[in-house]
């Protein structure tokens, strides 16, 4: 074992880190089993490769890194042949716009969400209602949505883990940002 692992101790890894990794995972997630699952994988992982820590970061922040590995594995798997899930929410889209000029129609124009107010409770609630409706966008707009907003991923690298163009990228982004919005609409009173 060399001088770095020393600095590592993984006896103390549940009791120090599952709690936070656990959060991290769910709201990627968002399957509490499977978020269960990677934790343990990411200790595992860990585990099998604390030779190659070299101190130049915390221990939380190298099983987080580990972790977010994980993730876009995940997210990679359930996005690979979803296509015609992504064909299915372009076609719910098709009655967003005019089809002469491309403007809201007045039905589907964006209304205001209340959400500024400082209501810890409401955002509670609100969080809740944005993961169900992240959890019905297809996964490949999920996984991109997620690392995009969520894990500030640079552009090129969701494009890379994900085997995404970036114009099909720029696309998902903003068919995503449709159709939560428009599921946030129906939503959240």
């Amino acid at each position: 074992m060399s001088a770095e692992s020393n600095q590592l101790d993984p006896h103390t890894w549940v009791k120090s880190h599952a709690d936070y990794l656990y959060a991290y995972t769910i709201k990627r997630i968002s399957d509490e089993e499977q978020a269960k699952d990677l934790v343990q994988e990411t200790f595992l992982a860990a585990l099998e490769k604390i030779d190659r820590f070299e101190g130049k970061s915390s221990e939380r922040t190298w099983l987080t890194a580990i972790l977010k590995n994980k993730i876009i594995d995940v997210y990679r798997k359930n996005s690979s042949g979803l296509r015609k899930d992504v064909k299915a929410a372009e076609h719910e889209q098709e009655d967003f716009f005019e089809h002469d000029d491309g403007h809201w129609r007045s039905a589907h124009a964006p209304q205001t969400f209340g959400i500024e107010d400082v209501d810890h409770l409401g955002n509670k609630e609100f969080n809740n209602i944005l993961q169900m409706c992240l959890q019905k966008l297809p996964a490949l707009w999920m996984a991109v949505f997620t690392m995009k907003h969520m894990d500030d991923a640079d552009t090129t690298l969701i494009c890379s883990e994900l085997k995404v163009t970036p114009s099909n990228f720029w696309v998902i982004i903003h068919r995503t940002k449709l159709n939560l919005r428009a599921c946030l609409q129906r939503n959240w009173e």
